[in-house]
Formats: C-alpha cells, sequence, structure tokens
C-alpha cells in the first residue's frame, strides 16, 4: 500500500472544480493508492480497437477481452458510461452501476474528466450501434488535477489557448489531428528525398557566423568558448561543405531554422524547412525536385488528387507549374520593366511612383523586390515558379549566364505565399568572396538583414565545390495548405507567444495558508 499523503492547503482562489478535484486525490490517497503511480500494460489502443471490431454486429457481445488505456472525456449517468479518449481515437466504457459493490462504486466517484486511467473488460457492440467495454477493472494512473475546457466550445480565446497548449491539443481533436498529419507529411517528404538518393544529414544549430539567408538571428553567448554564437537561420553552408567534402553528391536536411523578426499568420520565430542539395544539379532541376516533393506531401495528406482545397479554393498543384520571371511578372502587373531602369535612383523614384516606398540605401535588386512583393505575390495563387531574381538580393546564387543582372535563380509561390526557394549554386570563390563583401557594404549602409562575410566558406568552395542545385522548402506553410489551417500556430505544436498571467493548480494550494475542509 502507498503511504497516504496529507492533502496540502488550498487557496482561497481556488474554483470549486479545483477543490473537487483536490479532493479526490486526497481520496485516493487516503485508501493508499498513488494517483500517479498505476501500474497497467495496454493491449490495444481505443482507435486500433476501433479499426478491429469494425465488423462486430449492433447488440453482440465480442468473446474477446481488451486492456486499453486513455483519458477519460466524458463521464454520464454517475459513470455508467465514460468516453475514453487517445491519440488515435476514443471507446466508450460501461459501469453496470445499479449492480456495483457499494466499494466499487464509491471508487468510481473519485475519477474525473481528464484522468488518464487502464480499463480492461469484455468488449461489445450496444444496440445503438457503439463499441463499448464493459469494465470489469478501471484504475487509475494520472489524476487531472486542471478542469478542462467546456466541452462543445474548448479553448476560444486564442491566447488562453497558446498558454494552455496541453489542454489545447488535448481537448481539440481538429488541433491533434492537424499535428498528426504534419508528422505523415514530414516522414513523406523525409522518404520522398531518400527515395531519390540523398544522405539525410545534421548540421550545427549553433553558428560562429550567421549565414545561408538574409535575415535578423538569434544572438547567445558561449561561456566556455567566450565568443559569441548564433541560432542558425539557414544550413545552407554547411550542406554545400558537405558536398565539397565528399560525404555525398545529394544531401538533404530536415530542421529548425531560427530567425528574429515578426510574428504573422504564416511567420514564427523558429519553423521548419527542409534543404536539399545536389552536386551536378541546376536551377530547373530543383524547380522538378521542388514539384516532385510537394506531390509526395501531398499524397500523404490526401491521396492521389493534387487539387488542394484551402479556404474557399481548389489549388492545382499539377506538375509542371508555370514559370515566369519575376521583371516579367512585375511589369505585366505595374507596366513598370525594371531591365530598363537599373540606375537605383531611378528605380526607386519610379516605384514610388505606383505607391512602393523604399529606403534611400536599396539596392536595384532590393526594389524590384519590394514593387513585386507588393504588387505581385498576393496574385499567386497556383503554384508558380518565379525565376531569375535580381543578382543583388541573391548572393549565393549563380548568375544567368545571358544577363548579369539577375540570378539563375527561383521562388515557388502558392496562395500568394512563398513556399519554395531554390538556385544554381554559386561554386567560383572570387565570386563568392566579392558578393560577401558587397553584402557587408549593405550592412553598413543600415541593411541589418544582409549577410555576414564567411571566409570559412570561401575557403571551402577554395577546395572545389562540384556545379550543383539547392533548394528549401518551407515545411510548416506546406502543411498549413495541405491541412486547410488559416494560420502557421496551428501546425506547431508550441508555437511563441508572450506569456500572460496565471499559475498553477498546485502552486496556488502551494502559497495558501488556508485549509481545505
Amino acid at each position: 500500500m502507498t503511504e497516504s499523503a496529507p492533502l496540502p492547503a488550498a487557496s482561497s482562489d481556488l474554483a470549486e472544480a479545483e477543490i473537487v478535484r483536490l479532493k479526490h486525490y486526497q481520496a485516493w490517497r487516503d485508501r493508499g493508492v498513488d494517483p500517479y503511480d498505476g501500474v497497467f500494460r495496454a493491449d490495444s489502443t481505443p482507435g486500433g480497437l476501433q479499426t478491429k471490431y469494425q465488423d462486430l454486429p449492433n447488440g453482440e457481445i465480442s468473446p474477446d477481452h481488451a486492456r486499453v488505456s486513455g483519458r477519460i472525456a466524458t463521464i454520464r449517468n454517475s459513470g455508467m458510461f465514460i468516453d475514453l479518449h487517445g491519440p488515435d481515437g476514443k471507446i466508450q466504457i460501461f459501469h453496470d452501476v445499479k449492480h456495483l459493490a457499494p466499494e466499487r462504486a464509491e471508487v468510481l466517484g473519485l475519477f474525473d474528466i481528464g484522468d488518464i486511467v487502464g480499463v480492461e473488460g469484455a468488449l461489445r457492440r450496444t444496440p445503438r450501434g457503439e463499441l463499448t467495454i464493459n469494465a470489469e477493472r478501471m484504475v487509475i494512473l494520472s489524476k487531472c488535477l486542471q478542469p478542462p475546457p467546456e466541452k462543445f466550445h474548448g479553448l476560444a480565446d486564442p491566447e488562453v489557448r497558446l498558454r494552455k497548449r496541453v489542454m489545447d491539443i488535448s481537448t481539440n481533436a481538429d488541433l491533434r489531428a492537424g499535428l498528426q498529419m504534419r508528422c505523415r507529411i514530414v516522414s513523406a517528404i523525409r522518404r520522398a528525398f531518400e527515395d531519390r538518393g540523398y544522405l539525410d544529414v545534421e548540421t550545427p544549430m549553433l553558428h560562429t557566423i550567421p549565414g545561408g539567408a538574409n535575415a535578423k538571428p538569434f544572438v547567445t553567448h558561449h561561456n566556455a568558448l567566450d565568443i559569441p554564437l548564433y541560432l542558425r537561420i539557414a544550413p545552407e553552408l554547411h550542406l554545400k561543405k558537405l558536398i565539397v567534402a565528399g560525404l555525398a553528391d545529394r544531401v538533404f536536411e530536415i530542421g529548425r531554422c531560427f530567425r528574429n523578426e515578426g510574428i504573422s499568420f504564416k511567420h514564427n520565430p523558429e519553423f521548419t524547412s527542409v534543404e536539399a542539395y545536389m552536386a551536378l544539379g541546376n536551377c530547373a532541376d530543383m524547380m522538378a525536385l521542388a514539384e516532385e516533393i510537394t506531390v509526395a506531401a501531398i499524397r500523404a495528406a490526401q491521396g492521389e488528387s493534387l487539387i488542394v482545397r484551402y479556404g474557399d479554393r481548389d489549388i492545382d498543384f499539377t506538375p509542371p507549374w508555370p514559370r515566369k520571371t519575376m521583371i516579367g511578372l512585375v511589369k505585366e502587373a505595374t507596366g513598370l520593366d525594371f531591365m530598363t531602369l537599373t540606375d537605383p535612383v531611378e528605380a526607386r523614384l519610379a516605384a514610388s511612383k505606383i505607391g512602393v516606398d523604399t529606403p534611400p540605401h536599396a539596392l536595384w535588386g532590393q526594389i524590384v523586390e519590394s514593387v513585386f512583393g507588393a504588387k505581385v505575390e498576393k496574385t499567386l495563387i497556383h503554384p508558380t515558379h518565379v525565376m531569375e531574381h535580381p543578382r543583388d538580393i541573391s548572393p549565393l546564387a549563380k548568375v544567368k549566364a545571358d544577363n548579369p543582372l539577375v540570378a539563375d535563380r527561383f521562388e515557388a509561390f502558392v496562395n500568394g505565399w512563398e513556399l519554395c526557394n531554390g538556385f544554381s549554386e554559386l561554386n567560383d570563390p572570387f565570386d563568392q568572396y566579392g558578393r560577401f563583401k558587397a553584402q557587408m557594404a549593405a550592412r553598413a549602409t543600415g541593411d541589418d538583414e544582409a549577410q555576414y562575410m564567411d571566409e570559412s566558406f570561401v575557403e571551402a568552395l577554395e577546395y572545389g565545390l562540384p556545379p550543383a542545385g539547392g533548394l528549401g522548402i518551407g515545411i510548416d506553410r506546406l502543411v498549413m495548405l495541405l491541412t486547410n489551417s488559416q494560420t502557421i500556430r496551428e501546425v506547431l505544436s508550441f508555437p511563441a507567444f508572450r506569456p500572460g498571467e496565471g499559475a498553477s493548480v498546485v502552486r496556488r494550494v502551494d502559497e495558501s495558508k488556508t485549509p481545505l475542509s
């Protein structure tokens, strides 16, 4: 028997439901039962039982017994009917309360919604068609002290949902299903790369120099080395170093990146991407690869159809996707041909006349990108490869042989969002060094997203990077599209948020001097 522990003092601000749960907690202790130390071995899951016995007729009792664990979602008729939820589904639990021994009936009254329990009993299908376990034994495995939200509406306030994320996932079936779908999509992406001969690798999260993308980094400090370190904004440079090193001709990495920038419905400070690099590949290869990987993700999410319903739109992902140049799309939308407006001062004035203001230090390519973002991006609903980005904003990409102002680069846009980014990799160390110097000059004029000089990467290029293509795909946004989620928060287990007020039941009990009667 477990030694009974006295119930702590209870704060006067505890809600009635919390006090009831604390009394039940103490009642278990008084009976010599540790409500967090149950020993139970399940042989089934709620969803597994639903699948296995889907053909059991209404009103029939199976000769089989089941042992299943889960969280109590509802209690009806003084415990006669209990809905038990697991990660893969739910099952009904039945107690014949009219014929229960008094001791067992009293124990049944100590269970609360949210408790994790183990149940053993015979299986039957009720006359109304509900698969049910006739409980012969139900044990407490973990006591729930926090009252769950109201059954039919759950947590409604978006900020409360973030602060109480565990409860939100536990009680929100749609959120839970979306997060589970995310896992299947990521697995499909990994398989798709491996099936194409790519080696799954890992590179550092802590960088001595932030690089691989134009973004603001998070800064930390390593005490033993006494140096600043940066959470990675992209794995690109390390992945290309592995190609140089000859680890493999094709590598990819699925992992977190961190950017110290704004939060929006499609931005989170930490996010997941997949980046891949292919020796002897180029931009055209990466466009084809982006389509193949996206199709693999779609099929993992919804089967063979490549028409994805997002909001009130049907988006067709059938390859090949249209290919259009950034300069051409801007000209279509605004009438401005930036190939004839290559002087930054002239380009800035032209952009301003159509309502797009840019800072005085903006480069020609940054002005083109700003006009594209303001006038074109939101119109690209169906997947479209936007090609030939300005060289100014593509410091790691090769330039087009027939036009030194633009790079052999693309971004794929869907639903007005950037989804993929890829290019023919710059492998000339002299050119790369010059690009980094230009980025440092941009930083000196106030562009705090410009890249740093990374001489270790330049040195790696001096060993010889074969011609290569590189691709990055934003997994969070792809999952948003494939789960019809209107905000990135719905596809992240624990998105960033500003902490609010509040304290746990245990803390409020511990700090109170008022005993619980």
